[in-house]
């Protein structure tokens, strides 16, 4: 609900018709009464929202506290947390490439050899992506170098293959194509 009694008004005197989901359905007079009731209320809860944070805020500042604003920091805990995050991001996609690693090995065992093929395999099996969706061949070719490749290898073009993949940590190994 707003707290905005003017807006709420412009809707009920425009027909719209508002329910509540814990509150039974009260229609008529009696229900524009308790609607208007209700955003009164909204209203003065966020008055008092209001009126309680200017005085905290002027409190914290009279005690010599800072608010808001760069304090010089930004860049410093910017790149801190980049880095973080980074480092979480790829730990995930290398523990969830290496959840694939035996699946695709299987595939490839059975004759798939392309990224459309696998990624068709990954679907057949029901196994979605990590947001949820349906495998496609670009995903699929991704895999290793999300994980361990430098972004020079990620640019080229390469293929899944069998064999030892103890060097990408349970993820199958890639070699490029030939040109």
């Amino acid at each position: 609900m707003t707290r905005n009694p003017d807006f709420m008004t412009r809707l009920v005197s425009a027909g719209v018709e508002v329910r509540f989901c814990d509150l039974p359905k009260i229609e008529g007079p009696a229900g524009r009464f308790m609607l208007r009731q209700m955003l009164a209320v909204a209203e003065l809860e966020a008055g008092l929202i209001s009126e309680r944070t200017k005085k905290a805020l002027a409190a914290a500042k009279a005690r010599g506290r800072k608010l808001g604003g760069d304090r010089g920091n930004l860049p410093a805990v910017a790149d801190k947390g980049r880095a973080i995050s980074l480092a979480k991001r790829l730990d995930k996609a290398r523990r969830r490439a290496a959840d694939l690693a035996p699946i695709i090995a299987e595939l490839q065992a059975s004759g798939a050899t392309s990224y459309r093929q696998i990624a068709a395999g990954l679907n057949a099996r029901g196994i979605r992506t990590a947001r949820g969706g349906a495998w496609s061949a670009v995903q699929v070719k991704r895999l290793p170098e999300q994980t361990t490749l430098g972004a020079d290898q990620a640019q080229s073009d390469h293929r899944f293959e069998t064999g030892n993949s103890a060097n990408f940590g349970g993820v199958p190994s890639v070699t490029k194509l030939p040109s």
